[in-house]
């Protein structure tokens, strides 16, 4: 049996393509200015990706790491997000979180923060 490595859910194929249209201020910016076309220090990443039964802001696959930009309805859904890293975790990818705001006004400290995430 071969394992699905990538835990990739072509199910959501559709809500993803809707959402890479409809998204953040935020995300655009982190997404052109950082992330597309493996800009960042030459690792992929990929927009809305679909990954077991959840739709992620942005992830790199070789570095199993996740990206999300939360915007204000994420004050409200805590223990939600919480419990989707819990069990992102449990397939072997971190999730790294950056507020909207966070992201529009401190890029520099964003960068630097996925930079720990590199690996050596």
């Amino acid at each position: 049996m071969t394992k699905n490595r990538s835990h990739y859910n072509k199910k959501h194929k559709g809500l993803a393509r809707r959402l890479r249209n409809d998204g953040t201020g935020g995300e655009a910016i982190l997404w052109n200015g950082v992330l597309r076309a493996s800009q960042f220090h030459g690792y992929q990443f990929n927009r809305q990706f679909c990954i077991d039964d959840y739709i992620v802001d942005f992830i790199s696959r070789k570095l199993k790491l996740i990206v999300e930009v939360d915007g204000y309805s994420h004050n409200f859904k805590y223990e939600e997000d919480r419990l989707r890293d819990e069990k992102l975790k449990k397939l072997g990818y971190t999730t790294v979180r950056f507020g909207d705001k966070e992201i529009r006004n401190d890029l520099d400290n964003v960068i630097r923060v996925l930079e720990s995430y590199l690996q050596e």
